[in-house]
C-alpha cells in the first residue's frame, strides 16, 4: 500500500473521497486527538481517501471496521490484507489476488490447505452484482500450477475436532452430571469418534493379520505332536544363547579393561585386532581420572597412539618389559625409531599368531541350555521329516505376531485417548482439592468452574495462594496479564517487570506454575501454557494512565514497537480477567474491589471505545 501511495495512485472521485472522510470522522470522534497522531491517523486516512487500505490483525479495531465498511460500499477499491480479512467476515470483491500460497500458522510458514484456498477466493464475485469473479495466484518459480489447480478443484474438506478436556470442563462437567456420566460423555464425542475412525485401517490391517496367522498356523500342524510347543522351545533355546552370548561380551570387555588398567611403562603387549594389530609398547598408562583407560603406546612399526579395551578380544597379556626412556618424545620420529627396533628386538613377533585366541565359552555348559535341548531332542516333533518346513511356517507365524502386537497397542493408545486425559485430569483435580475422592466438588472446585481462561488452574492456584492480593490496581492488571497473554514469537530473555510488589507476584505465578507443569508431566497432560510476561510493562503503564506512544513502545517486540491492535487485543482480554476475578466468590473482597478499580483504569482512550457494554 505504501508503494502504491508513493506512486501516487488515486482511484477515487471527489464525491467517493468526501463520503470517506464523513464515515472516518464518524467513528474515531470518541479517540483523543493524541492517540490518532500515534496510530498513523493521517496516512491511513490519505490511503483511504485514494482508495487504498491495509487490513491485518495488528490494526486498531476500530480502523479495520472502517475499512471492512468503506469496502463493502465500494468506497475502498484495493485492500491489501492478511486472511483476517477473508475468516468470520463478509466481504466480496471482484478479484482476489495472493502473492503466496502460504501462511503463517503461530509457529512456522505452512502450506494453504484446499479449504482456506476456497476460503480466501471465495471472496472474488459479488452476489447480486459481479456475474463473475476472479482469483490469481501471483507466478513464481516454486510454485506449481498443478498445486493450484488441485486446491482450486477441490471441493471436500476434513473437518478436524479441536476439542481438547481442560479442567474448568472437568470440574463443570462432574459437577452436572458425575464423574462416570462425564466420561461416557467424552467418549461419545466428535473428537473422540475421529480418534477411533483414525485405527480404522490399523484395525482392518490387525484383522488381515490374525486371519494369516491362521493360515501360517495351518501349514505348522505336525503329525507327530504339538508342533508350537516344539518351536516355543526352539525360541527359547535362541534367546537363551543370545543372552548368554550378550554376557561373555560384557564380561571380555570388563576382563579387557581390568587388563589395561594394571599396564605399566615399559610393558610390551601384542594389540590382538584392529588397524595396529601387533606388538607394542606402554609408554603412558594414563588409568588416572574417570572414563575407561586408553593408554599411550608404540607399536614396532613405528606408530603412537592410545588404544581402548575395543581393540580387544581378549585380556592384554603383559609379554615382557623393555625401558623406556624417561623423558621418552613419541613425536620424535628418531626416538620412535629406536624404541620400535627395541620391541621387534624382543623376537616374540617371530612366535606370530595371537597369543591366547579367542576364549571359547562352552555356551552348552549352562545348565538351563542343556535342559532346553534335552527336551527339545525328547520332543516327538524333532523326528518329523519336514520339521524345517513346519518351522518356517512357525517362524513366519511368530514375526507377524510381533507386528500384530504393535498395531493393537498403537490401537489401543488411540481409542479412548479422551477418556483417558480426562482421567488424569481428574486425579490431578482430586490431588489439589478441587474435587473429592467421590467425584464432589469442593469449594475450590466452584472456583475453578467460574474461571474461563487457557490457564485456568493458574489463575485458580493463585487465587488461593493470595498472590494477587494487597497490589494496586495497574499492578494487578500487570500480574494477571502474565497468564492470558502470548506473544506472536519466542524470545529469548526474559522480560522486565517494574519494581515493587509486582515482582514478588510475577515469581509466585511462576513458581505456582512451575509446580503444575511438574505435576502435569507426571501424569503425562500438557494442559497450562508457561506465563509470558511481554506484556507486563504495556498494560501497567497504560492503567497508570500513560500515553498510548509510551505504551505501545514498552511492549516486548523483536522488531518494534507493539501494534496498536494487539494491545487493544491483549488489554481487552486482561480486562475480561479481571472481571471474573471481580465476580469471582473465590477472591478476597479487596482483591475484588482492586480488580473493579483495574478495569476502570484500563477501560480509557481506545480501549473505552471498544469497552464492552
Amino acid at each position: 500500500m505504501q508503494q502504491c501511495l508513493a506512486a501516487g495512485l488515486r482511484l477515487t472521485s471527489p464525491e467517493e473521497r468526501a463520503e470517506i472522510r464523513r464515515v472516518v470522522e464518524s467513528r474515531v470522534t470518541a479517540i483523543p486527538g493524541e492517540d490518532l497522531s500515534v496510530l498513523g491517523y493521517w496516512e491511513w486516512l490519505d490511503g483511504l481517501e485514494r482508495g487504498l487500505a491495509a487490513h491485518h490483525a495488528g490494526m486498531l479495531p476500530a480502523f479495520k471496521e472502517v475499512v471492512e465498511e468503506l469496502f463493502v460500499r465500494g468506497l475502498v477499491k484495493a485492500v491489501f490484507a492478511t486472511e483476517t480479512l477473508a475468516l468470520g467476515i463478509n466481504m466480496p470483491a471482484r478479484c482476489v489476488v495472493l502473492e503466496r500460497l502460504v501462511k503463517y500458522n503461530g509457529e512456522a510458514h505452512v502450506d494453504l490447505t484446499p479449504g482456506e484456498y476456497t476460503q480466501l477466493t471465495g471472496r472474488a464475485g459479488r452476489r447480486g452484482i459481479d456475474v463473475e469473479g476472479h482469483a490469481v495466484v501471483v507466478w513464481s518459480p516454486e510454485t506449481d500450477p498443478r498445486h493450484v489447480a488441485g486446491l482450486a478443484s477441490t471441493r471436500t474438506y476434513p473437518l478436524r475436532s479441536s476439542f481438547r478436556p481442560s479442567y474448568n470442563m472437568a470440574v463443570n462437567l462432574v459437577g452436572s452430571v458425575g464423574a462416570e456420566p462425564a466420561r461416557a460423555l467424552l467418549e461419545s464425542s466428535f473428537a473422540q469418534f475421529q480418534a477411533d475412525r483414525s485405527v480404522v485401517g490399523l484395525a482392518r490391517q490387525v484383522q488381515r493379520n490374525t486371519e494369516t496367522m491362521e493360515a501360517y498356523g495351518a501349514e505348522a500342524v505336525c503329525h507327530q505332536g504339538d508342533f508350537d510347543e516344539y518351536f516355543a522351545l526352539r525360541v527359547a533355546i535362541g534367546d537363551r544363547e543370545r543372552s548368554l552370548a550378550r554376557q561373555g561380551q560384557t564380561q571380555r570387555k570388563a576382563t579387557a579393561i581390568a587388563s589395561l588398567e594394571r599396564l605399566r611403562v615399559g610393558d610390551v603387549i601384542r594389540v590382538p585386532s584392529g588397524r595396529r594389530a601387533g606388538l607394542a609398547v606402554v609408554i603412558d598408562p594414563a588409568t588416572g581420572g574417570f572414563g575407561e583407560p586408553r593408554p599411550l603406546v608404540l607399536t614396532q612399526d613405528r606408530w603412537a597412539g592410545r588404544i581402548s579395551a575395543a581393540d580387544f578380544t581378549t585380556p592384554a597379556e603383559v609379554l615382557a618389559r623393555i625401558r623406556v626412556p624417561k623423558h621418552f618424545n613419541h613425536r620424535s620420529p628418531a626416538a620412535r625409531r629406536d624404541l620400535a627396533a627395541e620391541v621387534s628386538g624382543t623376537g616374540l613377533d617371530r612366535h606370530g599368531g595371537r597369543r591366547g585366541g579367542r576364549s571359547r565359552q562352552a555356551v552348552g555348559e549352562d545348565n538351563r541350555l542343556i535342559q532346553l535341548r534335552s527336551e527339545l531332542r525328547r520332543h516327538p516333533c524333532h523326528a518329523c521329516p519336514e520339521r524345517e518346513e513346519h518351522a518356517r511356517w512357525a517362524e513366519r507365524r511368530r514375526r507377524l505376531e510381533r507386528d500384530t502386537e504393535e498395531l493393537r497397542q498403537r490401537v489401543s493408545g488411540r481409542t479412548g485417548s479422551l477418556a483417558r486425559t480426562f482421567d488424569r485430569i481428574v486425579a490431578l483435580l482430586t490431588a489439589r482439592g478441587y474435587l473429592t475422592a467421590d467425584g464432589s466438588v469442593t469449594d475450590a472446585g466452584r472456583m475453578l468452574a467460574r474461571i474461563w481462561t487457557e490457564a485456568d488452574l493458574l489463575v485458580a492456584e493463585c487465587l488461593r495462594r493470595g498472590v494477587w492480593d494487597g497490589l494496586s490496581p495497574a499492578e494487578l492488571a500487570a500480574a494477571v496479564s502474565v497468564v492470558v497473554f502470548e506473544a506472536r514469537r519466542d524470545v529469548d530473555e526474559r522480560a522486565s517487570v517494574p519494581r515493587g510488589a509486582i515482582v514478588d507476584a510475577v515469581d509466585a505465578t511462576l513458581k505456582l506454575w512451575s509446580e503444575i507443569e511438574a505435576d502435569e508431566a507426571g501424569r503425562g497432560l500438557n494442559v497450562t501454557r508457561e506465563p509470558d510476561l511481554g506484556f507486563v510493562w504495556p498494560i501497567y503503564r497504560w492503567a497508570r494512565g500513560e500515553a498510548l506512544a509510551k505504551v505501545l513502545a514498552s511492549g516486548h517486540q523483536l522488531d518494534g514497537e507493539m501494534p496498536a491492535g494487539d494491545f487493544v487485543r491483549w488489554a481487552r482480554q486482561v480486562v475480561d480477567l479481571l472481571g471474573q476475578l471481580a465476580d469471582s466468590g473465590g477472591a478476597r473482597t479487596e482483591l475484588r474491589a482492586t480488580a473493579r478499580q483495574a478495569i476502570a483504569a484500563v477501560n480509557r482512550g481506545v480501549l473505552a471505545y471498544h469497552a464492552p457494554a
